[in-house]
């Protein structure tokens, strides 16, 4: 059995040009571009699904793999699939900023753990909010859904060698200053009750100066930034509802869906 040339450079490029933006996506999404799992299985994971879509999609023009059009082409991908999986880091890292908030306001934030997704020290407090955001995301299928949008973004967003529109890259940043004002309305009760006790903790030094107030308020702003972590754990379910309904907003407006 023989085959032409042009035949296994055609599926030389239909498997290659997909595996570049699945491959991209994977490298940074919330769970399996942790540093935790092995690259090996990511680019199994990468190669079986690029495999399963690989027959549903149109086959590409561009069969010369060693000219620049196919360079620029590979390019496009991992910007498109960096894009998808950046959102979708961006917005469980909310909660990794609204955990260094309450941790910064309530002296929590000399207990650091390593995080998993980054590798550097973040507070415990930010570790604790990483892994629940986390595991909400397996228990409610963000995977499924950042998969089924990979797959729609190939019929938005073809290859065909068509770059986006400004505004998407606009977008993209958008996103990425909007996990600020949405990591501080996590947070925005637990910040409040702090400056209560602040002020509180102020009064009491003016109204008896002989207390040690940095011994005494030190460990009142730890009690009470731990009961604020309790109390405001009923929300946390529909904060992250909220984000992630706002994520995939995002990334529609990115893939044109």
């Amino acid at each position: 059995m023989e085959f032409p040339l042009s035949i296994l450079m055609q599926a030389i490029a239909d498997l290659l040009l997909p595996v570049c933006r699945v491959g991209a996506m994977f490298t940074i999404m919330t769970g399996i571009g942790a540093k935790t799992l092995p690259a090996r299985i990511r680019i199994a994971l990468v190669v079986m699904f690029s495999i399963m879509i690989m027959p549903v999609l149109p086959p590409t023009d561009q069969i010369n793999l060693f000219s620049l059009n196919v360079v620029v082409l590979i390019l496009q991908q991992m910007v498109i699939g960096f894009a998808m999986g950046f959102i979708s880091l961006m917005m469980i890292n909310t909660f990794v900023q609204a955990g260094q908030i309450l941790a910064t306001q309530s002296g929590l934030g000399f207990s650091s753990l390593v995080d998993p997704a980054s590798g550097i020290n973040v507070p415990a407090v930010g570790q604790f909010y990483l892994i629940l955001a986390t595991l909400l995301f397996w228990v409610l299928d963000g995977h499924l859904v950042m998969i089924q949008m990979l797959v729609f973004s190939f019929t938005s967003l073809p290859i065909n060698g068509q770059w986006w529109p400004v505004q998407n890259y606009w977008t993209v940043a958008e996103f990425g200053a909007w996990i600020f004002a949405a990591s501080l309305s996590i947070t925005l009760a637990p910040v409040v009750a702090m400056l209560v006790v602040n002020l509180a903790l102020g009064v009491m030094t003016k109204a008896a100066p002989q207390l040690n107030i940095f011994s005494i308020g030190f460990a009142v702003t730890l009690l009470v930034g731990l009961m604020m972590v309790w109390l405001t754990m009923d929300n946390f379910t529909y904060h992250y509802q909220l984000h992630w309904d706002q994520g995939m907003d995002y990334t529609c407006r990115v893939i044109g869906c």
